[in-house]
């Protein structure tokens, strides 16, 4: 009887172990499985703000800076010795997370010139190639953007002397913009940098914020 008990229970034993080992493997080799985390972060996009603001030493009547912009902007007249600045452009677009940006549009002088009239367009760029949440060595919510890059033709009117007439004025595009790679604080404005243009020694000054949103 002491035998027959023996062997049952070693038989059970083993049986046992078996069906764990089985339910293991199953378990550890189920492809294509993802957690509820990951799912969140799939389905995380970015609201992105970028701010054109205008910097001059002329005598412009502009708009007040809207509030996110207010501590940027005593930053900047501590470091840059203009008179006037002014919000020229702003542009918000939603990205998903681990994604790019690029956009393209048509718009007025971004510099006041009486040599230029307010119907002479100008061509810019703003694109991201690569806009992704990640955590910081501080455990904080940080957005980092690979291959930031801004551009904008700006008109140029110049004269012309005719050999049987008067001076016709003619305009020629001037190229600007800048690339680089950044990264910023979840909710925070900050200066990615700026943009000397025109002969008045006004200067486009890029500000860009992101935030998540789930």
């Amino acid at each position: 009887m002491s035998l027959r008990r023996s062997l049952s229970a070693i038989l059970f034993t083993i049986l046992f172990l078996g069906v764990a080992t089985c339910g293991q493997q199953v378990f550890a080799q189920s492809p294509g499985v993802i957690s509820q985390s990951e799912k969140q972060e799939d389905e995380t996009n970015l609201d992105t703000a970028l701010y054109l603001i205008v910097a001059s030493d002329q005598d412009v009547n502009g708009a007040e800076l809207p509030a996110a912009l207010q501590s940027v902007v005593r930053q900047l007249r501590a470091s840059l010795p203009f008179k006037n600045y002014r919000l020229a452009a702003t542009l918000i677009t939603r990205v998903k997370n681990d994604s790019h940006v690029n956009l393209k549009w048509i718009g007025g002088p971004l510099v006041a010139s009486g040599a230029v009239s307010n119907n002479t367009p100008s061509f810019n760029e703003f694109r991201v190639n690569n806009v992704k949440l990640v955590r910081n060595a501080e455990n904080q919510w940080v957005v980092r953007m690979e291959g930031f890059g801004f551009g904008v033709r700006i008109p140029v009117m110049t004269p012309s002397v005719a050999s049987n007439g008067p001076s016709v004025p003619i305009i020629n595009y001037e190229s600007t913009g800048l690339n680089t790679d950044i990264s910023m604080r979840e909710g925070e404005a900050v200066v990615v940098g700026t943009l000397n243009i025109g002969p008045s020694g006004d200067a486009i000054i890029l500000v860009m914020s992101a935030k998540s949103t789930k």
